[in-house]
Order: C-alpha cells, then sequence, then structure tokens
C-alpha cells in the first residue's frame, strides 16, 4: 500500500498491541515487517509498535513489553495490524476504537489476526463486510455482530482498506498477502523464503483439516510438491503425478485435499499462476513466453487460468505492476 503521504517513501505499519496480548501473533507481525532487509533492493516498510494503553503491557505469560509509540502514531500509519484481542466479549479501549475509525476514514488499510477482528468488529469497521477469524470464535463473532459475514472456513479476507485472518498462524499467510499487493511476488516470495515459509497458501483454503494425514505420507506429499514446482513447464496428469508419488490416484486426490484443500491439478495451476505473476513482474518476456514457462499448454488456457486467479488478464496485472512500480520510484 503506497503511502498517501509521499508516494515515493516506504509504507508505514503500525502494530499495536493492549494489556493481555499474545506474544506470538504479536512476534509475527514485528518479526515479517520490523526487520531491515537490504538484500531486497525495495524501500522497506517503517514499523511503529504502539501502545493501546498507557504504561508497560502486561504481555500473555506475565511478560510486560514497553512499546516506544502510543495510539497518536496511527495517525501517521498507512497499514495497521492488530493482532488479536484478550476477551472477545470485552469492548477494546475508546481511544483505540476511535483511533482506527480516524485512520480507517484516511484511507489507512487495517488488518487484524486471529481475535483482532474483535477489535475491528467493535469499531463498526466490519460492518457490512465479508470477515474472518478463529475457527472457534467465527460463532461468537457472528452472533454478536450481525452485521458482519462472517466466512467459517477460509484463512483470511480481504475486502480492499479491511483484511482479516483466521487463527494465529494465518496471520503469516495474510501479512504475506499484503507484501504481494505492495511489492509484486518477487518480493514477497523472497521474504518468505527468509522467513522459511510457504510463499503462498490461497485465501480459500480451509482452515481445518477434517482428516488426519497417515503417518510417513506428509513427507511424500511434500517431495511431490516440490517436485511439482520444479517441473512446473512439462505436462502432468493425475495419472503421472500419482505415479511419482508412488500412490494410488484416489490416495493421492484424498492426501491432497486434506493437506492443500484443493486437489492436485488445482493446486498446480494455482502454483502455475503464481510463477506466471512473478514472472510477468520481474521479465518483459512475451506473454507466450511466460506461458510456455509457467507450464500453460496454450495462451488461452493461461490467460483463463490467470483470469480466473488474480481477476485480471496478464496484460493487465503486468501493468498493474508496473504502475505500482513507477509509483514507488526507484529502488522501491
Amino acid at each position: 500500500m503506497l503511502s498517501p503521504h509521499d508516494p515515493h517513501a516506504p509504507p508505514t505499519v503500525a502494530i499495536v498491541a493492549c494489556h493481555g496480548q499474545g506474544l506470538f501473533e504479536f512476534g509475527c507481525a514485528v518479526g515479517l515487517f520490523a526487520p531491515v532487509r537490504p538484500e531486497l533492493e525495495v524501500a522497506w516498510y517503517t514499523t511503529l509498535l504502539c501502545a493501546a494503553e498507557p504504561g508497560a503491557l502486561r504481555m500473555l505469560g506475565s511478560a510486560d513489553v514497553q512499546l516506544p509509540h502510543g495510539l497518536e502514531s496511527l495517525d501517521r500509519a498507512d497499514t495497521i495490524i492488530v493482532p488479536g484481542w484478550r476477551t472477545p466479549a470485552e469492548r477494546p479501549p475508546q481511544p483505540l476504537l476511535d483511533a482506527l475509525v480516524r485512520a480507517h476514514g484516511r484511507g489507512a488499510r487495517i488488518a487484524s489476526i486471529c481475535s483482532g477482528a474483535f477489535v475491528l468488529a467493535w469499531a463498526g469497521l466490519l460492518d457490512g463486510r465479508s470477515a474472518t477469524t478463529h475457527w472457534r470464535l467465527t460463532e461468537t463473532l457472528a452472533r454478536d455482530f450481525p452485521a458482519i459475514t462472517v466466512r467459517e472456513d477460509v484463512l483470511y479476507v480481504d475486502t480492499g482498506s479491511i483484511v482479516t485472518s483466521a487463527g494465529s498462524a494465518t496471520g503469516m499467510d495474510m501479512m504475506l498477502h499484503l507484501v504481494r499487493k505492495d511489492y509484486g511476488a518477487h518480493v514477497a516470495n523472497l521474504v518468505a523464503e527468509r522467513l522459511v515459509l510457504a510463499p503462498w497458501r490461497d485465501a480459500e483454503r480451509s482452515q481445518r483439516v477434517v482428516r488426519s494425514i497417515p503417518k510417513g505420507e506428509p513427507t511424500r506429499l511434500a517431495r511431490l510438491m516440490e517436485w511439482m514446482r520444479r517441473n512446473l513447464r512439462e505436462e502432468h496428469s493425475l495419472k503421472s503425478l500419482s505415479e511419482q508419488a508412488a500412490l494410488s490416484q484416489r490416495t493421492l486426490q484424498r492426501q491432497f485435499l486434506d493437506a492443500t484443500g484443493l486437489s492436485p491439478i488445482d493446486w498446480l495451476i494455482r502454483e502455475r499462476v503464481a510463477f506466471a505473476r512473478e514472472l510477468l513482474e520481474t521479465t518483459d518476456r512475451p506473454l507466450h513466453w511466460v506461458a510456455e514457462q509457467a507450464g500453460f499448454g496454450s495462451q488461452e488456457s493461461f490467460r483463463r487460468h490467470f483470469r480466473g486467479q488474480t481477476a485480471l488478464s496478464p496484460t493487465s496485472y503486468r501493468e498493474q505492476h508496473r504502475e505500482a512500480a513507477a509509483l514507488r520510484g526507484p529502488g522501491c
């Protein structure tokens, strides 16, 4: 998200915490946005750690943490991360709610992790929107805030200026999604690599795995996924993939669905689209070359699947990325 104050300046991210804050969710946000990342060769985020309540914050686990900024810093943030809330039934401090409403009104992007959706709900920012939270809290969110369309079984929901994520670890998926929107797929993939994370998990993936994966199969499946990523250009079928994995087609379908929420072929298409996005951002090569490198059998197939995943044609996607890069300026 480009800074509305100076489109050539790095975006400012404010991570706001209260008493009872979970250290894991807070640490995920800090660990992703706060480190200096010169190896990315972009003007990386400026990060502000903000206390929503005065004094040292008593975090979950009785750790006292003194943050360097207060709520006034939210007035200059381009993106605000709310990494959780202590009790869904408790109304957050009014100064925090006012600051979030004020920030949203001037165009800031606000994102929540897990129970942080309740802070946004108390502020009225989710009314009339789709949103999610941890699967154990979705029923409570829907009951207490009926103006919200609660998505019960997704990883995160992006409605533009408001983004909500499910359980704690899905906050990383959501924040990588924000990086991808701000800097493109190539930078997001590099950040994921440094954090040893999956570069991209589809937002529509289920929060919950219904069936357990038999002992030994996750390693086999992981090896197949890595092999598929290395061989995107090759032609694949359910039969050839099951032979590569030494599994029956039925077992492969079931294991893939349990692990990813997708069939093997759907997962392969999403990986091909993700790779094509990076090629469109980082090269000027023609579309037929991108389609070939990403493993699409024809430009028609490439365009159809790309539009299905991004709602844009490959050409429009490339043009939008170039326009955003031009606004960020050299080195951004």
